[in-house]
Parts: structure tokens; sequence; C-alpha cells
């Protein structure tokens, strides 16, 4: 997956990642400027971006997209699409979710589905979940979160957008595009916080609020 990653980012060494979930943020130039500094911008699902002439917020850069199944598509999503990767994870295949494409897929666009075997498993093994027999898995987020880590270990990780690091019993959620929903009862969102909370106590990650 590096190798791909490689590609779509400013160059193919990056030094400094960002990760920005969908947490809806206040303004925060220098926090937008952070993310559009990183060499590499991966973003989730619906996400939201910097429109000129807006007040700075999450920065307006995207080198590649993780979404699921379930993705609420924003019209930030598709812009630009061919200069961006798609990387799908589907969790939901190790248990009920039928291996189809989505619907509201674009038919020009190609996707990457992301392994469970090389992802989803040894992310699940370091939150404490029993993936493997119970439908029980990481937020998207944090799934983005772990692939910009474990592929990029020497660099610099900017999180921004996770709000369970400081909500881990929050039962719904705003996005930042403005819809909401309920966490969904495969997720546990406490582990994650602690998983998070410990990459910023002991690796190179720094969390933006």
């Amino acid at each position: 997956m590096r190798s791909l990653l490689d590609v779509y980012a400013d160059h193919p060494e990056p030094r400094r990642v960002a990760v920005v979930g969908n947490q809806p943020l206040e303004p925060d130039e220098e926090r937008a400027k952070a993310v559009d500094a990183a060499d590499l911008v991966i973003r989730v699902n619906g996400f939201k971006l910097d429109d000129p002439g807006t007040p700075p917020t999450v920065g307006g850069k995207c080198h590649a997209v993780v979404f699921n199944r379930a993705l609420r598509a924003t019209r930030w999503v598709f812009e630009n699409y061919r200069q961006r990767l798609y990387l799908m994870v589907e969790p939901g295949r190790l248990h009920w979710e039928p291996d189809l494409v989505p619907g509201w897929w674009p038919a020009d666009l190609g996707f990457v589905p992301v392994s469970n075997r090389e992802v989803t498993l040894p992310l699940s093994d370091a939150l404490g979940l029993p993936t493997g027999e119970q439908a029980t898995w990481s937020t998207t987020g944090t799934m983005a979160a772990w692939i910009a880590r474990t592929n990029y270990p020497e660099a610099e990780l900017i999180l921004t957008g996770f709000s369970f690091i400081d909500d881990p019993n929050q039962t719904s959620w705003m996005h930042a595009a403005g819809d909401s929903c309920v966490v969904g009862p495969e997720h546990q969102i406490a582990a994650e916080a602690r998983l998070l909370e410990s990459w910023l106590q002991t690796s190179r990650t720094i969390l933006l609020r």
C-alpha cells in the first residue's frame, strides 16, 4: 500500500502525513496551514474541504480518501478524483457485507480495496477487538490513521477531526459537512481513543484540536 500512497503524495518519502477526520471544527488558520503543509493528506468518508474565500479550518489538500460502503458522499469527495487515491475499507466482508460496487460510485473511477488481513485484523488486535469472531471493528477514521502510522512510521503524523479522543463515550456524532449519525454498535471508540492517545504519548504523532 505504501507504494500506492507514495505515488499520490507530494514526494515519495513523506516526512509529514496528515489524517483528517470529520469532526466539526472551528476555523483555525494554523491548523489549516499545518494540514496543507503535509506531504501526504488522507481524508475520511464524506469529508469537507476549505473552499476559497471561507475561513481556514481543515485545509484544502487531499491526496487519498479512505472510505467505506456506507459513505455519504459530499460535494468534495469526488472533486479532482483523478488526482487522488481511493481506498475502500470493508471489514464487514469478514461477516455479512456483500462484495458489490456501491451503486453511487462513478463508473470511470477505480478504487483499491484495503486488505482485511493486512490492515483490519492487525488493527483490531491492537484495539483488543475479536473481529475475526464477532462483528466489531474500527471506525474508518482510525483505520486511516493506522494506515498512515504503519506505512510511515518515520514520519510526523498529524491527526485532526477525531472527536472520540476527547469524548470516547459519545453515542452519536456530527460530521463537518453538517449531517449526523449514531456511533455504530460495531465500533468501540473508547478503545480507539486509548490507542490514539498512546501514539500521542510515545510516537511522532500530534493532535490538532
